[in-house]
């Protein structure tokens, strides 16, 4: 097996349980290593630091496996899989729900790898090359632990191609049929398609956050902007909402979520298909006002040098969604770009607010799930935030 070696002292944040080693961290990047093929690594002095996949082509040159010299072979999946279902049933029994995030990277100790579970489907997604490399293994295993009857992998991100990887999805086992699933979650039905919806068919990161909007939502006028599936809106349907608002520029995303919400049994709800920045606007114009707004926009920015300007649309959005609150009603924003911090993203919420002449209390936050587990060791597994305020005029 081929060795790496790091400069000096650069060891320390391995140590400190981080997973991740730069390629300005070694003190040479080897050519005659293909990507993503296992080697081990050691200190400067030669101290094995432990074994993992390395990438040439990328900046995130090693990612650590384990700190021994076991191999990730069959065994190594089965238990690293094993060990991550085991919490998840834990933390979501099957009375709860049936769809899960059944590892989560760097958090389960498989780093670059994502696996959802959809009552009897698989969705996979790799993030680098040794993970890649070892996903028709990873596949066999799955079919051993569940037996599903779908099994797609994802490989969309444009993350992989930082790792010189390509863009691509597959169905490797099932249909068009297998892809379509009912999960259930907090006692709401969803129609996902695995193959075809967005990410892995289904956010699964607002499970926790999207129960709490209950809370305000009973006899209210809701907003859900960015509505995708229907998520949001579903779950304050479900608590008793007087009317509520979906919208989304996507027509399949809100055909998806009038589905869910034909199927559950909703009714008081419409549909506004249309860029969400325009859609506020042309409220606004409507005096058209909300007991509560929901914000849920996707990623502002995928690298740090934009985060600037993904500050001013998040000001933005939520000046516009505040806008339309009524007096003593709420807003539920949140955020899932990973550059943006919480204190960043909180700050903007508030510049949003002093521009729309609202003032905010804080009476919630959240992160994503506890099926998506973060390492305190590791700021890069965790992503989302969320919050929620009770809002009154200046």
């Amino acid at each position: 097996m081929h060795a790496l070696y790091l400069k000096p002292k650069e060891h320390r944040r391995l140590l400190s349980g981080h997973l991740w080693v730069f390629s300005n961290e070694l003190r040479e990047i080897p050519r005659d290593i293909a990507a993503g093929e296992t080697v081990q690594l050691f200190t400067h002095d030669g101290r094995l630091l432990g074994t993992g996949f390395f990438n040439p082509q990328s900046l995130i040159a090693f990612r650590l496996l384990t700190k021994t010299e076991e191999q990730p072979d069959r065994e190594f999946f089965r238990k690293k899989i094993k060990e991550a279902h085991r919490l998840r049933e834990k933390i979501y029994p099957a009375t709860e729900t049936n769809a899960w995030r059944v590892v989560h990277g760097e958090s389960d100790g498989l780093p670059g790898l994502v696996i959802d579970r959809f009552d009897q489907a698989i969705v996979m997604q790799s993030f680098s090359a040794g993970m890649d490399r070892h996903l028709p293994l990873i596949t066999e295993v799955l079919r051993e632990l569940y037996d599903p009857s779908a099994i797609v992998i994802r490989n969309e991100s444009p993350l992989r191609e930082l790792e010189g990887l390509p863009l691509y999805k597959e169905m490797i086992l099932g249909g068009p049929e297998e892809a379509q699933q009912v999960i259930v979650d907090g006692g709401i039905s969803y129609q996902v398609n695995i193959f075809e919806g967005q990410k892995t068919g289904f956010f699964l990161d607002q499970r926790e956050n999207r129960r709490i909007v209950r809370k305000y939502s009973a006899d209210a006028d809701v907003l859900d902007v960015y509505t995708n599936d229907g998520g949001f809106a579903l779950n304050a349907m479900f608590a008793g909402a007087r009317s509520t608002t979906m919208v989304d520029i996507s027509q399949e995303a809100l055909q998806r979520a009038e589905q869910n919400a034909r199927m559950n049994g909703f009714s008081n709800f419409s549909i506004v298909a249309s860029d969400a920045f325009e859609a506020l606007s042309r409220l606004k114009q409507e005096q058209r006002n909300f007991d509560l707004v929901i914000l849920d926009p996707p990623s502002f920015t995928k690298s740090r040098k934009n985060v600037p300007q993904a500050l001013k649309a998040y000001a933005k959005l939520n000046r516009m969604g505040l806008q339309i609150v009524r007096d003593e009603g709420f807003l539920a924003t949140a955020s899932c770009s990973h550059h943006v911090s919480e204190e960043d993203f909180l700050a903007t919420v508030h510049l949003g607010a002093l521009q729309a002449g609202k003032h905010l209390r804080l009476i919630y936050r959240s992160a994503q799930p506890p099926d998506h587990p973060m390492l305190l060791s590791m700021p890069e597994t965790g992503y989302l935030k969320f919050a929620c305020f009770y809002v009154t005029s200046l």
